[in-house]
């Protein structure tokens, strides 16, 4: 007679408050979705009284919400141009690529990527000259969507639209990431203020007060959190600016503080929530 498995253990008390809290936050977001939605409605602002505060929610939100249009149809486009040196490929025909990026309710200075075609027998387009962040591999998808004329029988196909809106996307990614940090870093309260100029003697609880945040990379992909005591933590985050993993070292032990990272992460899985927590004190 085969014996039986035994029971799985009953959830600790930790597992079931981090499995509320996640739920809790889920909710969150979803009742700040429905009640942005509901005060960019047009038939609610004409509810609002000119003097309600409603009104300012509900104009920062139509203005978000234009934004957002503007970003997804009208941020990415193509000119002509001419290379003034006359030793230039093609007779200095220049295709550009201009993206334009909207960034904490701002436009930053659009960066451009010049295309020429250097090949006497082929219109394949080459990338010339371009202004794209380092960090922002533009030569492997110049590689994939743009590809050399390939020899003999061997043809190689292009694709200049899909180039163009990867690329938009990938350039979008890194600005919406170094936000998400600067964001971090207001709603710890470090806008402004130097690591050294804190101290450790903030307005927060002395040595277990965060006196820094900061990117650890190029691409803004793992952001470093310092603690008053010298803990340190490191959060790494997607694309899009999903939680993949996060680690604080520096406990009373000298090694991994996981109780700090459950109260700094305390069940996010983005890390707009993780600001959100550290802007309401929790």
């Amino acid at each position: 007679m085969a014996s039986s498995s035994p029971p799985p253990p009953p959830p600790t008390l930790e597992d079931e408050i981090s499995h509320l809290q996640t739920k809790i936050n889920k909710l969150n977001s979803l009742l700040s979705l429905q009640t942005s939605t509901l005060l960019a409605a047009p038939s609610t602002r004409q509810l609002i009284p000119a003097s309600s505060p409603l009104l300012t929610v509900s104009d920062s939100q139509l203005s978000h919400n234009q934004s957002s249009l503007y970003r997804s149809c009208a941020t990415l486009t193509l000119f002509r141009a001419r290379d003034p040196d006359p030793n230039a490929v093609d007779s200095g025909s220049i295709l550009g690529l201009r993206i334009e990026v909207l960034s904490r309710t701002k436009f930053l200075r659009p960066y451009y990527v010049l295309l020429n075609r250097p090949y006497p027998s082929s219109k394949h387009l080459r990338v010339h000259r371009h202004t794209i962040p380092p960090c922002i591999p533009l030569s492997g998808l110049a590689g994939r969507y743009l590809p050399a004329p390939g020899k003999g029988k061997k043809k190689s196909q292009q694709d200049l639209a899909r180039f163009a809106k990867t690329l938009r996307r990938e350039v979008n990614r890194y600005h919406h990431r170094m936000g998400v940090v600067a964001d971090l870093r207001k709603a710890a309260g470090l806008t402004g203020r130097d690591k050294e100029e804190r101290g450790g003697h903030g307005d927060g609880d002395g040595d277990g007060e965060l006196v820094d945040i900061s990117p650890a990379d190029a691409e803004v992909k793992t952001v470093t959190f310092e603690w008053a005591d010298g803990r340190l933590g490191r959060l790494v985050m997607g694309d899009d600016g999903e939680v993949l993993k996060l680690v604080v070292l520096g406990g009373d032990a000298g090694g991994r503080d996981r109780e700090t990272g459950r109260e700094l992460l305390g069940g996010a899985v983005n890390v707009e929530e993780v600001i959100r927590r550290l802007a309401s004190g929790a």
